[in-house]
C-alpha cells in the first residue's frame, strides 16, 4: 500500500503517524508543500494520484487564508476527489479542517485557543474508538463538520475527530513526539509565544512526559483507521 503524505512545511513531518504506517508496511511518499515559511505562495504542485491512502497533516497557516490561495484550492480538490473514489484520508490539524471543508463543512477562528494537553470526550451514546488521551494541541481555528460526518470527540471548546465514510479528521495533534515540539517552539517568535501565554520549556517538559504514552495512542489510531475506517 501507497500512501501519499501532504505536508505544508518542512516542520510538519508526519511523527508517530508516518512510523506506524511505515511499521504496517505502508510505503510513505511525502510531499512538501512549501519549501520556504517565508514565502508560502511559492509551492510545489501535488504529484500525480498514484496512492491508496492519503494523510494531510498541519500547518502554520489557516485554510482560509489568502496567503496560501496559490494552492489550497488544489489540495482541496485532491482531498474531494481522493474521498469520493473511496480512497482513505486521514487529516490532522489543518489537514482536518481542510478535509472538513473539501466535504463540504467550514473552518473559522476557534473561540478559544488551545495549546497544550487535552482530554477529548465523545458524545453521549458515541462510543470512542481511540483514548481520550491527552492528546497535543496547538491551533487557532476550528472545523465545523460536513452534512453526513458523524462527531466522534470534541473539548469543551470545538470538535475534535470526526469520520465521514473512510475519512478521518482530527483536530488534536496525534503525531506530535519531543522532535517535532522543539522545532515547532523554536521556530515561533518570541512575542508569538508570549500573546499565546505559551513558555517554551514547559510545553517541551509537557511533551517529554507524555511522549511515550501519545506514541501508543497515536499507533492506536492509526491501525483503528487502516482496520476498521480504510477497510469498511
Amino acid at each position: 500500500m501507497r500512501a501519499l503524505v501532504v505536508t505544508h512545511e518542512k516542520t510538519s513531518r508526519p511523527g508517530f503517524v508516518g512510523d506506524r504506517l511505515a511499521e504496517r508496511g505502508v510505503d510513505l511518499a511525502v510531499h512538501v508543500m512549501v519549501p520556504d515559511n517565508t514565502r508560502p505562495a511559492d509551492f510545489c504542485p501535488l504529484p500525480a494520484e498514484d496512492f491508496e491512502v492519503l494523510v494531510v497533516t498541519g500547518s502554520y497557516w489557516s485554510v482560509y487564508e489568502d496567503a496560501i490561495e496559490p494552492w489550497i484550492g488544489a489540495e482541496l480538490d485532491l482531498i474531494r476527489r481522493s474521498h469520493e473514489r473511496g480512497t482513505p484520508v486521514l487529516g490532522i490539524c489543518f489537514g482536518g479542517q481542510a478535509l472538513a471543508a473539501a466535504l463540504g463543512g467550514s473552518v473559522d477562528r476557534s473561540p478559544e485557543t488551545e495549546i497544550g494537553w487535552y482530554r477529548i470526550s465523545p458524545p453521549d451514546g458515541v462510543d470512542l474508538p481511540i483514548s481520550t488521551g491527552p492528546w497535543m494541541e496547538w491551533h487557532h481555528d476550528r472545523f465545523h463538520l460536513p452534512d453526513g460526518a458523524e462527531l466522534l470527540a470534541s473539548t469543551d471548546i470545538c470538535p475534535q475527530l470526526f469520520r465521514m465514510g473512510r475519512s478521518v479528521g482530527t483536530q488534536f495533534h496525534p503525531e506530535i513526539n519531543v522532535e517535532l515540539a522543539s522545532e515547532w517552539l523554536w521556530a515561533a517568535s518570541d512575542d508569538y509565544l508570549e500573546s499565546v501565554g505559551v513558555v517554551r520549556e514547559k510545553i517541551l517538559a509537557a511533551v517529554k512526559r507524555n511522549e511515550a504514552a501519545n506514541r501508543r495512542n497515536c499507533f492506536d489510531l492509526v491501525d483503528w483507521f487502516l482496520d476498521d475506517v480504510a477497510q469498511s
